[in-house]
């Protein structure tokens, strides 16, 4: 938790401020609505980011991934997101880092999209997206908040896929971080969509376990040979201590 001379004022009740020190990045979490997971980090350090150009981070939260890519890249960053408590966050966060210029946050639901947006535009459309299918027998969270982050309420794997590749240039690329028991429905989805699956890897909580996050990038219209499968990442080691790959990209270590 960090309160830095000046900053207290940024925050509402419930709030906190933390920092990914490997990118020098603060961000405002709530526990009541959103906190960004190693998800987000994940995502931002598998996405291959143009130094130039566009990129639109969809279902973005309280803005993280947008965030954390924004030290990484001078192309212009936007975020879209539904809620409006967790877009009006990501905004304070925008100006807390003093990334005004670079980024923006628009309050939208994913299916406006192209109101805002055109098509063919995007160098590169990163998204965390909402993992679970909404099903009569599904078990949500109370919290409407986290229930709309976790579950596919307001747009599903197939609204997520088919927005970005009408966002995307030709050749642009698609990165997303998802659940491995999908793979093969994600594989569809964007086969259907005209984005050729290209680098994908399994993350695995530590050796021994089975994955349980799965990140992927495609290209639009791009050729169907050349998919490549990383070697296997691990969150924790052995001892349950942050793998080194992780200590990088959380502390710069």
């Amino acid at each position: 938790m960090i309160f830095l001379r000046g900053q207290k004022k940024l925050l509402k009740k419930g709030e906190r401020i933390d920092q990914l020190y490997a990118e020098d990045i603060q961000i405002i979490q709530s526990a009541e609505v959103f906190s960004f997971s190693i998800d987000a980090v994940l995502l931002a350090n598998f996405a291959r980011v143009p130094k130039r150009g566009k990129i639109i981070d969809l279902c973005a939260g309280n803005g993280a991934v947008g965030l954390f890519l924004s030290r990484k890249t001078n192309a212009q960053i936007d975020q879209i997101e539904l809620q409006p408590r967790l877009a009006e966050m990501g905004q304070r966060s925008i100006e807390l880092n003093h990334l005004e210029n670079q980024m923006t946050m628009h309050e939208l639901d994913l299916k406006n999209t192209f109101d805002v947006f055109r098509g063919d535009s995007a160098d590169l459309v990163v998204c965390n997206p909402p993992y679970f299918k909404e099903l009569p027998t599904s078990i949500k969270n109370p919290n409407p908040h986290l229930a709309i982050a976790r579950h596919e309420i307001h747009a599903t794997l197939a609204d997520v896929v088919n927005v970005s590749a009408r966002l995307l240039k030709m050749n642009g690329r698609f990165t997303m971080v998802h659940r491995p028991d999908r793979f093969l429905e994600i594989i569809d989805v964007l086969r259907a969509n005209r984005i050729a699956p290209k680098r994908i890897q399994f993350v695995y909580p530590k050796p021994g376990k089975e994955a349980n996050t799965l990140l992927i990038e495609g290209i639009k219209d791009g050729k169907n040979e050349g998919l490549r499968f990383l070697p296997p990442l691990y969150t924790y080691d052995q001892t349950g201590n942050y793998s080194e790959d992780l200590r990088g990209m959380l502390y710069g270590e």
